[in-house]
């Protein structure tokens, strides 16, 4: 029997990444919305009733609205920001535990984790969960990204052919420290204090690497660069999407340079620790269309349905 599935938001660049990777599934029927009925509230409301399950991919009160109008009738995996630290919520990155992963079987809201906050969450939530790095650190956190996840303006912008010069060049923001991905950050890394971060929009299209640098000389117990990639290689070693990789010798990591876009268009997140025992540098790099936005949504479907998480992914 297939699956009937409705997505509020197909317009946008994850409604849209998600309709072509259910599209050609056998086991899906998508539900569509005429385009003159995107933003009545009637019909919204009937499709949602229709379908088993209902993807939201708007800005935040948007999301807040189609929730409402849903009422009881349709399972909501919801890809704004609006829902991911309400607790009566599942978030949705069912790699960090169990327990991650059964609210996401068993509930009929679920949040879909922002992609910056993937990237940071799988490295610190592990971190502090085994007692490697205490939860009142000062965390400072940076990342790079392509200009996918900047919204469809931004996007024009830097495809456009007359593009300010400055697009050209890595652009530093949300320099007040109010990053919309923060408090999810802070929450479900377990941390007591909200983490400087630093985001940069760099001129290619989508990939990111969020990087965590942690001088071990501040911390109240000494550890090893090899202690903390042996953790994580416990903590995801059976993650279908989470791969951790191993410890470069040093005269390779000299010579090494980490690309930001090479997971653009795949599913996966990858675990790097650079550095040495007195300074330990921690990277995860993602597609932020993919275990980022549409690809995690999609994983998230596919557990909320009992099949196999990577079904669509592979």
């Amino acid at each position: 029997m297939s699956i009937k599935v409705y997505v509020d938001g197909q317009a946008g660049t994850t409604g849209l990444k998600i309709i072509s990777r259910l599209e050609q599934r056998k086991d899906i029927v998508l539900l569509k919305i005429a385009d003159e009925d995107r933003h009545n509230n009637i019909k919204r409301a009937e499709i949602m009733a229709e379908s088993d399950f209902t993807f939201l991919c708007l800005p935040d009160d948007a999301a807040r609205e189609a929730v409402t109008l849903a009422g009881n009738h349709t399972r909501i995996i919801d890809a704004s920001t609006a829902h991911r630290t309400n607790p009566d919520w599942a978030y949705g990155f069912p790699e960090l535990s169990p327990e991650f992963r059964n609210k996401i079987i068993n509930s009929n809201r679920t949040a879909v984790p922002g992609c910056y906050a993937s990237g940071f969450i799988s490295m610190l939530y592990p971190m502090v969960k085994h007692g490697l790095l205490p939860a009142d650190f000062p965390v400072f956190a940076y990342a790079t990204s392509g200009y996918s996840g900047a919204g469809k303006n931004a996007i024009a912008v830097y495809e456009s052919a007359d593009k300010p010069e400055e697009f050209y060049s890595p652009r530093q923001y949300a320099l007040s420290q109010e990053h919309k991905h923060l408090p999810e950050m802070q929450l479900f890394s377990g941390l007591k204090y909200k983490p400087m971060f630093n985001p940069i929009i760099c001129d290619y299209y989508s990939g990111m690497v969020v990087s965590v640098p942690i001088q071990t000389r501040m911390l109240d117990k000494k550890i090893t660069i090899q202690q903390v990639n042996a953790m994580f290689q416990e903590h995801y070693a059976n993650a279908k999407l989470v791969t951790v990789n191993k410890i470069m010798p040093p005269e390779e990591q000299k010579v090494f340079f980490l690309a930001s876009n090479t997971l653009s268009g795949k599913n996966k997140l990858e675990i790097f620790t650079f550095g040495n025992d007195e300074q330990i540098l921690l990277c995860a790099r993602l597609d932020n269309l993919g275990k980022g936005a549409s690809g995690a949504a999609v994983q998230c479907l596919n557990i909320m349905m009992g099949i196999d998480e990577t079904t669509g992914l592979k």
